[in-house]
């Protein structure tokens, strides 16, 4: 009666993510007492109404010792509900191999997205006891499969099986010009990963010399399997300068930061470039044998910072020449995807690429000294299994993402047990709530922002007690680079004093210019950011859109591709543009800028405090959507400005945003609420006199909220973590 009572306990928690968490216990339960009873109970569940307790059923299911639940998970591996087909693949994994479902497994990578990914997993991990079956399976599969996406994944797949089959049919393929060129670099990027014969090798050196994806494919191999044998280096000594690693896989991080608000790029890339400069201040590109000198108490200075980040097979390799040749300063890595950029949501069909890149940077820096993960995407999980296969030790900041999301979207209807299967076949929230805790259990130490009730909240939302173990957590907020913003104070000051103003301001007029006379000499409404769901953009629309605060603002909203939008960014402008028809938004007072440099979004942020003459007033006010905001690097960046700010009031701006004096709080996901905070905030900003406010918003800022000062946290961080790490080693040596 125990699994009943676990399974009644999720199905009448009160919110959804307390379901998550009795969901563990459910299925803990499920391995200690099987039965015919139970397996029953399980199954009705699984085709019940409630979507989240179907779910829990399933990775219950996976932990019965019994034929009949092999059975019954490989029948869910063909359930015409896609949910269902995901976390089925995904439980599979946590049972010995079964021969039975090794062909629906392949047929679910053969189709692909999530799910493929998940069964790809489990295939895996089956294949380092029975490889020869998953091999007799995918080389079946590969006869009766014709489209490229599906052979492509497959042999991708076949690549992961380290079996003497498995690597003479990579050989073949590799040279079989019958195939597309793309399944051709999957077999040759696949080979860097095994023990080549001396033939394939030759081979491979040939068309390295050509010119071509298939060459680039090439060389980057021929890198892995030069590497392959290389031991890990000596972890150093203290008082040595360390290196760290950073990465961010949906985006094209470079150091001008020229790609802010595209696609998946927002706050994280504009965070990574900054941190990873003031980490190493005072530490340039010198030479391989340059050695930096301790901090007077004995630490490890951060003498290297690698941010890696995606790209082409070609700025792969180039990456890694630069990489080899700099012992010093910041720089940065390229993982090649081998497919065009995607979505965080849409991204872990990515994981073995992402994977093998990571590995092949991580591997050519010499000694890593700390990786440090912050996201729950493919990335870090993809990232976390090659620190752990290199004994590097990883430093992961936990927040409540997505667990934040889901309350938020539980508490306003949006999420239901009706239909939480449905939305976490598109956001996978499951799989990302899971990956949080795994990554925050195993991590080296972790780091947290700052909450109001943050030990609650990590507690209530995530299910991790801070109160063990409270040496492994510090609570480090984050912190943005004030000379930037100062700058673009001062040129907005200056243009709004009757000056020429720089071209990102030049823009800005351009912009605005294109409002009819009406609607000129308002306040901006500014919000920076991604056209994601999550961020609320729309939801910014909805809330000014025929209200009192069309007719006394205009809004500009900084970020998206509207040229080429990704399925989310789409999914945010037809929103908009349902609110609001796109052939009259300037005559409406909306303006859609697309994304824009990092600098530009910095000036055109205090242009919205100084006001710009005859086009736009000044007391303008910064509005964050977003349904959660962890910290919130755009605010700050905004308070810094000497603006007003509108943001949520759960997560990190609660503890830095001072209601009704600096900015006001509110519940972002509910429309009314959210207008009503806007307008107080214009009411606010129109009824000063002075400076003063705007002074004090920046004196927070500068006191506690700098890069710099995250940088000097975060040194200390990975410093004891170094240290520990060579304390370990040393001890570990001396074992008899």
């Amino acid at each position: 009666m125990r699994i009943q009572s676990c399974l009644d306990a999720v199905k009448k928690a009160d919110r959804l993510v307390d379901a998550l968490r009795l969901a563990d216990e459910l299925a803990v339960e499920a391995g200690r007492d099987g039965g015919v009873r139970n397996l029953r109970l399980l199954r009705s569940t699984i085709s019940g109404p409630d979507q989240v307790a179907a779910i829990a059923a399933i990775h219950a299911l996976a932990q019965v010792s019994d034929e009949e639940a092999d059975r019954l998970l490989a029948e869910l591996l063909s359930s015409d509900q896609g949910f269902i087909r995901e976390h089925a693949a995904w439980a599979h994994g946590s049972r010995t191999p079964r021969s039975k479902s090794v062909g629906r497994l392949i047929g679910l990578v053969h189709t692909g997205g999530f799910a493929g990914m998940l069964a790809q997993r489990t295939l895996e991990d089956w294949a380092a006891t029975v490889p020869e079956t998953v091999t007799v399976g995918l080389e079946g599969a590969l006869l009766g499969v014709v489209d490229e996406a599906g052979r492509y994944r497959l042999v991708e797949t076949l690549g992961l099986v380290e079996h003497e089959t498995a690597i003479h049919l990579l050989e073949r393929i590799a040279r079989d010009t019958r195939e597309a060129e793309s399944i051709r670099v999957a077999a040759v990027v696949a080979l860097g990963q095994h023990s080549c014969s001396e033939d394939t090798t030759t081979y491979l050196e040939a068309i390295a010399r050509e010119d071509g994806l298939l060459a680039q494919a090439a060389r980057l191999t021929l890198a892995d399997l030069a590497e392959a044998a290389a031991p890990r280096p000596d972890p150093g000594i203290p008082g040595q300068g360390l290196t760290i690693a950073q990465l961010f896989l949906h985006a094209d991080i470079d150091a001008h930061l020229s790609h802010a608000g595209s696609g998946d790029t927002g706050g994280i890339a504009t965070l990574l470039v900054r941190l990873g400069d003031a980490l190493v201040h005072g530490h340039g590109n010198h030479p391989a044998s340059a050695t930096p000198a301790p901090e007077a108490d004995g630490r490890s200075t951060v003498s290297r910072v690698v941010t890696l980040s995606r790209g082409g097979l070609d700025e792969a390799a180039r990456s890694l020449d630069t990489l080899r040749e700099t012992a010093t300063g910041h720089v940065y890595g390229r993982v090649p995807l081998l497919q065009g950029p995607m979505t965080s949501a849409t991204a872990w069909p990515l994981r073995v690429a992402a994977r093998r890149g990571i590995h092949r940077i991580l591997t050519s820096l010499g000694r890593v000294d700390a990786l440090h993960l912050r996201m729950a995407d493919v990335g870090s999980l993809a990232a976390f299994d090659v620190a752990r296969k290199l004994e590097i030790p990883v430093v992961f900041t936990v927040a409540p993402d997505p667990h934040a999301v889901i309350n938020s979207m539980d508490l306003s209807g949006q999420l239901t047990r009706e239909n939480f299967g449905s939305i976490d076949e598109l956001e996978h929230f499951w799989f990302r709530a899971r990956l949080v805790q795994r990554l925050a259990a195993t991590a080296a130490h972790t780091v947290f922002f700052p909450r109001p009730e943050l030990a609650r909240d990590m507690k209530e939302l995530v299910g991790l007690d801070m109160a063990l173990e409270p040496e492994r957590h510090t609570v480090i907020p984050e912190g943005i680079d004030l000379k930037v913003i100062d700058r673009a104070v001062a040129e907005a000051q200056e243009l709004a004093s009757g000056g020429q103003g720089s071209e990102p301001l030049v823009q800005l007029r351009e912009l605005l210019a294109r409002l009819p006379e009406e609607r000129r000499g308002k306040p901006l409404l500014i919000s920076v950011g991604r056209f994601h769901r999550v961020k609320g953009m729309a939801t910014i629309v909805a809330a000014w859109a025929g209200s009192d605060l069309q007719q006394r603002a205009n809004l500009l909203l900084v970020g998206g591709n509207l040229n080429h939008p990704s399925p989310d960014e789409r999914e945010q402008l037809e929103r908009i543009d349902a609110l609001v028809d796109p052939r009259s938004r300037e005559r409406a007072g909306l303006i859609l800028s697309g994304h824009r440099p990092n600098d530009t979004v910095a000036r055109w942020v205090a242009a919205a405090r100084t006001g710009i003459p005859g086009l736009a007033a000044g007391a303008g006010i910064y509005v964050c959507g977003s349904l959660k905001e962890e910290f919130g690097i755009a605010l700050l960046e905004a308070m810094a400005s000497g603006l007003l700010v509108v943001a949520p009031d759960s997560g990190g701006p609660a503890t830095y945003l001072e209601q009704g004096h600096t900015g006001f709080l509110t519940a972002t996901w509910d429309t009314a609420r959210l207008r009503t905070a806007i307008l107080e905030a214009l009411d606010s900003a129109a009824a000063e006199t002075s400076q003063e406010r705007a002074t004090y918003s920046r004196s927070v800022v500068e006191a506690d909220f700098t890069v710099q000062a995250m940088a000097r946290a975060l040194a200390k961080v990975y410093s004891d973590v170094h240290h520990a790490d060579v304390e370990l080693q040393r001890e570990l040596v001396f074992v008899p």
